[in-house]
């Protein structure tokens, strides 16, 4: 039983990352806790605003987070009347999200964390919400972020942006195998060179292991010659039809190119692709 975390804060595209990992898992049996954290700083403003007794200050913030969780729990069974491969769980948490997070994923034993890649207070000037990102970068968790686009299609074709300059444990790349067996899908290990240079010897390395690690499933391997990383990676999102890019959370380097301030012209596919990041 797979136990998979979605944080929510109500927001459409927070819905839409719900209504895709319902799609995509949609034959594994899976525990799903729908998560809403509410800030303790709004705790205290709450407090000052409303009356000086904490405990009564917490009813009144957790119980209209209760009802909406509760809300969005009908909405899912109103989507998704024939699902029978998921049990539901609500929390409603007064935490920093971060924390909250972190606490879930231990005492729930999760698995994933699906999340959209803005909530209510994304800003458009930016790819990803500083929720997302925080999560993606502080948690060490294998997550998925759907962008405000994404619709589901069964994954056939996986994009694996890797520079070679890191050892992929066994464990770490278990949750794209995962996916890999779900959907019968090809790997492509897509790397992106500046100037056409060769790989060192420890790239090679890394190399040669990932190629034994795959051996067994379809994989392939893409050397390309670009500038600028973002827009080799749209040109290759576009020409294979990739479903899902993976990449390793450790590689902020990548990170910070390809998902969080992308700043070439015509670059869309953090708006449509959903990302694994391994840890």
């Amino acid at each position: 039983m797979k136990n998979i975390l979605i944080p929510t804060d109500f927001s459409e595209n927070a819905w839409n990352a719900i209504d895709y990992a319902l799609q995509f898992f949609s034959k594994t049996p899976c525990n799903i806790y729908l998560l809403h954290v509410n800030k303790p700083d709004v705790m205290s403003s709450s407090e000052n605003l409303f009356t000086s007794n904490k405990n009564n200050s917490s009813n009144i913030l957790v119980k209209p987070s209760k009802q909406r969780l509760q809300e969005l729990l009908n909405r899912v069974k109103k989507n998704f009347p024939d699902n029978t491969n998921h049990k539901f769980f609500t929390i409603s948490d007064t935490n920093y999200i971060i924390d909250s997070i972190r606490k879930q994923v231990l005492e729930r034993k999760i698995h994933l964390i699906v999340m959209g890649t803005k909530g209510n207070s994304g800003l458009k000037n930016f790819c990803i919400g500083s929720n997302a990102g925080n999560v993606i970068t502080k948690v060490k968790c294998t997550t998925m972020v759907v962008p405000e686009n994404a619709r589901f299609i069964a994954t056939k074709e996986i994009a694996f942006p890797t520079d070679f300059s890191i050892f992929y444990q066994a464990e770490t790349l278990q949750p794209l195998v995962d996916v890999v067996e779900m959907f019968n899908a090809t790997v492509r290990v897509l790397h992106v060179n500046k100037s056409g240079s060769e790989l060192n010897e420890d790239q090679q390395r890394n190399k040669e292991y990932l190629d034994d690690y795959f051996a067994n499933y379809k994989h392939s391997y893409e050397f390309l010659t670009n500038k600028f990383f973002e827009d080799a990676v749209q040109k290759f999102v576009d020409s294979k039809e990739i479903n899902l890019i993976t990449m390793l959370a450790k590689n902020l380097n990548y990170f910070q190119k390809i998902l969080f301030h992308p700043t070439i012209k015509g670059i869309s596919y953090y708006k449509d692709i959903p990302f694994l990041v391994l840890h």
